[in-house]
């Protein structure tokens, strides 16, 4: 029968209307489909009988194609090249096309059609190409994929000092604070006083903006919160982390062989990422202890972008704890002002306001599979208002102080991966940072400002190529442009000055990394060219990170680097900026101030087995181009600006023992330490920052969601200057010292405590209790000491600065 005869039939039988044009219907004939079929079965085999398409619309109306000519099917199995299973999920990527995986026997099938280039990849194995036009075999293909060492080969041990804390075959530490687990004194996961813990690093005046890395100063470091260098690193003038520790990801910590996409610091790099590395639910928390409360919140606001925001504030102004009475006590003791109320007890008044917060903002957008964009954004500040009024003699005296600290810093990064072999990064960013002292004195009427400011800005332009399993490069280029600006204004007598000064740097950066897991040897090998505009200087940076295992629990790493520093903080007076964070940020003239450089070498040696862990670090490093103003002298050396350097000797000694929950620790750290100013009567002398022995030791209980921790920490006291009794006149006291640093302080002692429990409810919710104890003992530590004519007595005062008393904290977290 004709078609057009049957498709008559079935309109009138189903009440549909066939759509089609004479020329694909005429000619053809078949036998008809049996009246008892439904329609849906009646249209199936008409199209199989005459090659047509039908396409049911609705029921109602019916349209008749011809069949587009049918592409070649390719198809094939994936196995793995070791045991020879089929690998479920692989993606068979067609070049410039659509995506497919394989299902649970390793099958996958698509249409040739114009495809040239097919990608196989799966996590784990190495990606393989395969050509589709030479594919002319009607059988379905057997592809075998060969394992492939990924970056988690990298880490050496997942638990080191404490859980979510590790170290990598390139030398660094890695903090991951969502997996942290608990360190004596801490309840959560601050990555300034979690880094602390691992040998080699101090704050000598027990504060996170007072941080020395093998022997280095707190400027010498480079701090980077997602890709911008923040020059304030410090809540309560460095009491407390401006880090928000419930938002990082990963802190990445390097004591020596950094990346050579690393530059402007000469000691230790704190890199700090709050980008996760795989997709997250929304989630939301909020907390509180006895210093501040913060928020955070992340929410999906697709499957493309992301948005995530924190903050936090101090409670100072509504309750002050027991814990912010011991921080002021500590942070305020010895300056100008406990100073005013110390020379006046007739009549004395004081108000004081301090407060502080910090707030960050993330934003991410996928743009399709290959683009991602990610903007980030943070503002930190500390404000401290005080007003003291005394009557001594019927003369009123008052002073009205003002001090101003904040941070302010944006990122745009880009990153598009261009193939499975080759990633793009590209960022922008801006760190501004202030800090200003307002002094009003009735006395005289006198009005002292001093203002400090930082501008820096620049973009990054990093490549990542992926040569084989075991090699790749990578290469990149880098602009940086830093200003700063001091100023000084005095009323009455009217005195003004205003410094600014800029450096633009460009940078060149090629290192390349071998690893072979089989043989066992890591290298990785890289050099950064600086090239300095103002002084036409170029500055070559090698950076070298080798690691060979010795046996399969025994590995030997060689690091070495040379880095450079055109930044630096220096002290004019002790009593800058009230003697509180009397530091100000300068930039090198490259004479009276020289470009800071470092050189240093270290060779480890790491064991791990049967939970043992041993990690022995010897080392050696030098920084030349320091100044005596940069290094915080109160002896003779105050006054006295001369350049220099330090050189130090040092090994870092960890040894730790897992037993079924409970975790225990102990290292131990020596440094010999000294300087070396050439143009002084005194050329060589200790460091004001050796601390030539230093013992920890803790022990740790974590059993489901209970957790608790005990250490303890002694520390050689650090050197001081003692005045030379046999040569002042008591009469007419001016101090005369013996040699600089001539004795130390007494031995640091301190016992910390801390412990969690955590718990969630049938709905989801989690609930965090923690409790820590610093100082349980209650020991008074000193951590500084100098000497002073007192102006009331005319006599020889010794100034001592002591660490925290007993100091409890409490904190409570929620989280959805």
């Amino acid at each position: 029968m004709p078609l057009k005869n049957i498709i008559f039939e079935i309109e009138q039988q189903h009440q549909v209307s066939f759509n089609y044009t004479e020329d694909n219907i005429d000619g053809i004939q078949l036998s008809p489909p049996k009246k008892s079929l439904s329609l849906d079965q009646k249209l199936q085999y008409l199209a199989k009988e005459t090659n047509l398409s039908f396409e049911n619309i609705g029921n109602k109306f019916i349209n008749i194609y011809k069949k587009e000519k049918e592409s070649k099917i390719i198809c094939g199995y994936i196995f793995s090249g070791t045991d020879k299973k089929p690998i479920e999920n692989a993606n068979i990527n067609v070049i410039d096309k659509t995506q497919i995986t394989t299902d649970s026997n390793g099958y996958f099938e698509f249409k040739k059609e114009n495809a040239t280039i097919v990608l196989i990849s799966h996590i784990g194995f190495m990606t393989k190409r395969i050509a589709v036009d030479n594919l002319n075999s009607k059988d379905c293909l057997q592809i075998q994929l060969e394992p492939e060492i990924t970056e988690l080969e990298e880490i050496k041990t997942n638990a080191i000092l404490a859980s979510g804390i590790s170290k990598s075959k390139d030398g660094s530490f890695e903090i991951k604070p969502k997996k942290f687990g608990i360190l004596p004194g801490l309840i959560e996961p601050d990555a300034l006083q979690a880094m602390q813990q691992i040998p080699g690093v101090n704050s000598i005046d027990e504060s996170v903006s007072s941080i020395n890395v093998r022997g280095g100063t707190h400027d010498q470091n480079l701090f980077l919160w997602n890709g911008i260098r923040m020059y304030q690193t410090g809540h309560f003038f460095g009491l407390i982390s401006v880090f928000n520790p419930n938002l990082a990801h990963t802190i990445s910590i390097y004591k020596n062989g950094s990346s050579a996409f690393f530059g402007e610091s000469v000691s230790s790099v704190v890199a700090i990422s709050s980008t996760p590395e795989t997709a997250e639910k929304n989630t939301a928390s909020a907390g509180i202890n006895m210093i501040n409360a913060d928020i955070y919140a992340k929410y999906n606001l697709s499957k493309k972008n992301y948005i995530e925001i924190s903050a936090r504030k101090s409670i100072t102004d509504f309750v002050e704890t027991p814990t912010y009475k011991e921080y002021f006590n500590k942070i305020f003791q010895n300056t100008t002002i406990t100073d005013f109320s110390q020379n006046q007890n007739i009549n004395y008044q004081s108000d004081k306001k301090f407060g502080f917060y910090d707030a960050t903002l993330k934003f991410a957008q996928n743009i399709g599979v290959k683009d991602q964009l990610i903007l980030d954004l943070i503002t930190i500040k500390d404000n401290l208002e005080v007003f003291q009024s005394a009557t001594a003699k019927d003369v009123n005296k008052s002073e009205n102080n003002i001090l101003r600290q904040q941070n302010y810093g944006g990122n745009l990064a880009w990153k598009r991966n261009w193939n499975n072999f080759n990633t793009t990064k590209i960022n922008i960013y801006n760190s501004a940072y202030e800090l200003l002292a307002d002094q009003k004195n009735t006395i005289g009427n006198q009005i002292v400002i001093q203002e400090n400011t930082v501008n820096n800005n620049g973009i990054n332009l990093e490549n990542y190529h992926t040569i084989s399993s075991k090699f790749s490069v990578n290469d990149g280029y880098q602009f940086n442009e830093i200003g700063v600006t001091n100023l000084e204004q005095v009323s009455n007598p009217d005195f003004y000055r205003k410094v600014k000064d800029v450096l633009r740097t460009h940078a060149l950066i090629l290192e390349g990394k071998y690893n072979d897991t089989l043989s066992r040897i890591y290298l990785k090998a890289g050099t950064r060219i600086n090239y300095i505009e103002k002084f036409e200087k170029f500055i070559v940076e090698p950076r070298i990170q080798f690691g060979y295992g010795i046996s399969k629990s025994l590995n030997l790493e060689l690091l070495g680097e040379l880095k450079s520093q055109n930044s630096q903080q220096i002290i004019d007076l002790q009593k800058d900026y009230f003697g509180i964070e009397k530091r100000r940020w300068i930039l090198s003239n490259n004479t009276t101030i020289p470009i800071q450089k470092s050189k240093q070498i270290s060779l480890n040696l790491f064991y791990k087995k049967n939970n043992w862990l041993l990690d022995i670090e010897n080392f050696y490093k030098k920084v030349t181009g320091i100044t005596t103003s940069s290094q915080g002298f109160q002896n003779q050396l105050e006054f006295i600006r001369t350049t220099g350097d330090y050189e130090v000797l040092g090994t870092e000694m960890l040894v730790q023992k897992k037993i079924n929950h409970f975790l225990t620790w102990l290292s131990y750290t020596y440094n010999k330490n000294n300087y070396f100013f050439p143009n002084y009567e005194y050329p060589s002398f200790p460091n004001n920052f050796e601390l030539t022995h230093t013992l920890s030791w803790a022990g740790i209980y974590e059993k489901n969601n209970f957790k608790i921790a005990l250490g303890t920490k002694l520390s050689s006291g650090r050197p001081k200057t003692s005045p030379n009794s046999s040569q002042i006149d008591l009469s007419n006291p001016i101090l005369v010292y013996n040699e600089p640093n001539n004795t130390n302080l007494n031995i640091f002692s301190q016992v910390n405590f801390s412990s969690t429990y955590k718990w969630e409810t049938t709905n989801g919710i989690q609930y965090k209790l923690g409790i820590s104890i610093l100082n349980v003992l209650n020991r008074k530590n000193e951590i500084n000491e100098y000497y002073r004519i007192s102006s009331l007595t005319n006599s020889i005062e010794e100034v001592e600065t002591s660490a925290l008393r007993r100091t409890p904290n409490i904190s409570f977290r929620i989280s959805f």
